[in-house]
């Protein structure tokens, strides 16, 4: 089996939006390539919903459980989409990025799922408001 390091960008990409990634291969830096590869390709909009339906099929397909601290989350989903694009957009020329691995390993600062905490405290983040809909951050604006 490919691990999703392995995979190329088309390759991750058919493999995530037909739901057969392995699980066990589903992390944060497949996260990020994915968001990537949806933002380099699309409009925010666009990308961000096509990430959206992604994560919800994908969760659905391998019986993710969705609860207050479990599934999908609308609020981290977007949030880190703006991280990524504002990345994108502010490094675009200093270092261009052919590839989501070359991506994530040039911006080192994104491989942390923690990241949302310089904007968010947890319970704002969690909060069951922001699991359905988007909520501004509390502690600092995203860029």
């Amino acid at each position: 089996m490919k691990q999703a390091n392995a995979l190329n960008d088309e390759q991750l990409i058919q493999k995530f939006e037909s739901c057969e990634l392995p699980f066990e291969q589903w992390d944060h830096r497949t996260h990020v390539k994915v968001a990537f590869l949806y933002l380099r390709a699309h409009d925010f909009e666009t990308a961000l919903q096509k990430m959206r339906t992604g994560v919800q099929a994908y969760n659905a397909a391998n019986r993710v459980p969705e609860g207050p601290l479990q599934g999908y989350n609308e609020t981290t989903t977007h949030a880190f989409l703006r991280l990524i694009n504002a990345v994108i957009i502010h490094y675009k020329d200093a270092f261009p990025t052919p590839s989501a691995d070359e991506f994530c390993d040039t911006h080192p600062q994104l491989m942390s799922k923690h990241v949302l905490r310089f904007f968010y405290s947890a319970g704002h983040r969690l909060h069951p408001d922001a699991k359905t809909q988007f909520v501004e951050p509390d502690l600092t604006p995203l860029p």
